[in-house]
This record gives C-alpha cells, sequence and structure tokens, in this order.
C-alpha cells in the first residue's frame, strides 16, 4: 500500500517538477503570441485607416485588413507552441488531427463557399456598408460585410444576418446605389376634369416641395384610363435617396398634390359602380335603333310599355281560358 502511495507521488511530483521546468516556456510563449496579437490588431487598423478615405479601396482594405490579421495571429499561434513543444512542426497538427484536404473541403464547403462569396462581395463591391439594399424579402441598411455573412439592419431595428453565399448567386436591390432616386405614385382624377389643368397644377405641387430636386426634373404622365378614374403618374427625384428622405419627400408631395387639386377644383373620385333600370322600351326609353344595347337589328317592332295591372290582367285572362277549354274537351268526351 506504501509502494503504491509513494509511486503516485513521485508521478505527481514529476508532473510538478516538468510543469516548473516548462513554465518559463509557458510564459515566454504567451508573451510571444500575445505580441503577435496585437500585431495584427496594429496591421488592420493601419490597412483600414489607408483605405478609409478611398471609396473604391474601403473594402479591398477591409479583406486585405482581415486576412493580414488572420495571418499574423495564426503565424504568432505556430511560433507560441514551437516555444513550448521545440519539436512541434505546422504539418504535426494536420496529422495530429488526422484531418486530410479533401476531408477539410467536406466538412467546410459551406464555409469556404461563404468565405469565397465574401471575398468577392468585398472586392467587387456590388454593395458597400452603409447602403441600404433590398434581398428578397428583407430590407435595411448594410451594418457590415464579414467574410462569412453580411449583417443589415431593418428600419424597424432588427438584425438580419444574411449568408455571402445567398447574396452573391441571388439578385439584390440597392437603393443607394446612385446619388439621387426617382419615386412615383398614381393620382386618379374624374374624367369631366381638365387633364392639361390637373398636370400643371401636379406639376406645381411637386416644385413646392423642397426634397425633391429640380434636375432631373418632376414630371407628369397620363398612364391609364381606368373604371372611374383617369390616373396621372407623377415622378420626382430625391437627393440622396435613403429611405427617411423617400418617406418625408413621400409625404409632403402627396399632401401638396391632394391640396392643390382640391383647392382648384378638381375631383379626386373614389370608385363608384352606376346602374341603369329601364323597361327596354322605345317610349321610354329612347329610340333603341341607335343604341348599342338595344333590341336586335332584324327586329323592326318595337313594343310599348306596359304597367303591372295590364299584365296580371292579361296573364289572369289566360289562365281562364285555359281552364275552359279543359271543361269544354271533357265534356266532348263523355260524349
Amino acid at each position: 500500500m506504501n509502494a503504491e502511495i509513494s509511486a503516485v507521488w513521485q508521478q505527481i511530483q514529476g508532473m510538478i517538477d516538468g510543469f516548473i521546468v516548462l513554465l518559463p516556456n509557458l510564459v515566454l510563449a504567451l508573451i510571444v503570441f500575445v505580441i503577435f496579437f496585437l500585431i495584427a490588431r496594429a496591421i488592420k487598423r493601419m490597412v483600414k485607416r489607408v483605405t478609409r478615405n478611398r471609396r473604391q479601396a474601403r473594402n479591398l482594405g477591409l479583406v486585405l485588413g482581415r486576412l493580414a490579421q488572420g495571418t499574423t495571429i495564426l503565424v504568432g499561434l505556430f511560433i507560441a507552441l514551437s516555444i513550448v513543444i521545440p519539436t512541434f512542426r505546422a504539418g504535426d497538427l494536420v496529422q495530429l488531427l488526422g484531418i486530410s484536404g479533401v476531408a477539410i473541403g467536406f466538412a467546410f464547403r459551406d464555409i469556404l463557399q461563404n468565405f469565397l462569396a465574401g471575398i468577392l462581395i468585398l472586392l467587387t463591391e456590388p454593395f458597400q456598408i452603409n447602403d441600404q439594399i433590398v434581398f428578397k424579402n428583407f430590407e435595411g441598411t448594410v451594418e457590415n460585410i464579414e467574410t462569412r455573412a453580411t449583417t443589415i439592419r431593418t428600419y424597424d431595428g432588427r438584425r438580419i444576418v444574411i449568408p455571402n453565399s445567398e447574396l452573391f448567386t441571388n439578385s439584390v436591390t440597392v437603393n443607394t446605389a446612385f446619388e439621387s432616386r426617382r419615386l412615383q405614385y398614381d393620382v386618379g382624377i374624374g374624367y369631366g376634369d381638365d387633364i392639361d389643368r390637373a398636370k400643371q397644377l401636379i406639376l406645381e405641387a411637386m416644385h413646392s416641395v423642397d426634397e425633391v430636386v429640380s434636375d432631373p426634373a418632376p414630371d407628369v404622365l397620363l398612364m391609364e384610363l381606368a373604371e372611374s378614374t383617369v390616373n396621372i403618374r407623377a415622378r420626382w427625384w430625391i437627393k440622396p435617396p435613403r429611405r427617411a428622405d423617400d418617406l418625408a419627400s413621400r409625404d409632403r408631395v402627396l399632401t401638396a398634390i391632394k391640396k392643390t387639386l382640391t383647392a382648384n377644383g378638381i375631383d379626386l373620385p373614389f370608385p363608384t359602380q352606376q346602374i341603369l333600370f329601364h323597361d327596354q322600351t322605345e317610349e321610354t326609353d329612347g329610340d333603341r335603333q341607335s343604341q348599342r344595347e338595344g333590341w336586335p337589328a332584324g327586329n323592326r317592332e318595337v313594343p310599348k310599355p306596359r304597367r303591372i295591372s295590364d299584365s296580371l290582367r292579361l296573364l289572369a285572362q289566360k289562365r281562364s281560358s285555359h281552364d275552359g277549354n279543359g271543361k269544354i274537351d271533357s265534356q266532348f268526351n263523355e260524349q
């Protein structure tokens, strides 16, 4: 029993002695790794600072900064491990894990796909940070473009994380790609209103709004003769083209159009249906031959109007005549 306790104690003492011997190397390795980590952060900051004021190179700076940071940290990790384990090699780590290049490709296929898509997005710059984009059912402001995913902030204060491979292989609408943006709205006026006068009033209303730019100038177009309205499309440009400016200009433009048209007697009708009741006769409804929905062209005899009492009287006569004939026929058969 004492021999077993002595053996265990010797093993523990050997581990403690080995840790004490290894402790200077551990401290040195930790110091080296921290130094490389700080150097990596400094390199990333320097690359971002160099490309900050260059719009075309801003995303490229993000890519190079992150790659430089990751590479520097990886080199620092290998050097730290070499200090702790002098016989350590970079190839030994892969052999230790037992993972070949093909296995890594299959295991991290989606990660690598998103990584490559993120690199291409950052290099080709279809959109940039602070751009407002629309992707499928999501719309918001781009917060960050990472090598794996892109995050956008919706207008109601939510964060959406979209894999880069989805963004790279699908259509994305960039609302802030250009300095100005055109908006439009269809205004319906009555059929009895003067179209040219209504167009002029709509233009005056749009020019009175500060958010509407004069170049390109706003315009109006007659778009549709609808069931209840004559639809005129009002189009105007805003600058900058962000969502807040869109809503502000739309509110002021539509308010100005409504007030201007109403003040000048232009009707803004709502959908209505008109139903006409007539008895399809010549005397009460005009010349049926000249109406498209009138009697067939081959029918030259036009019926006269009848009162309900006359119709009931005629119906009663027909019924009484039918009953009389029935009685005569029965008497003839009995004889």
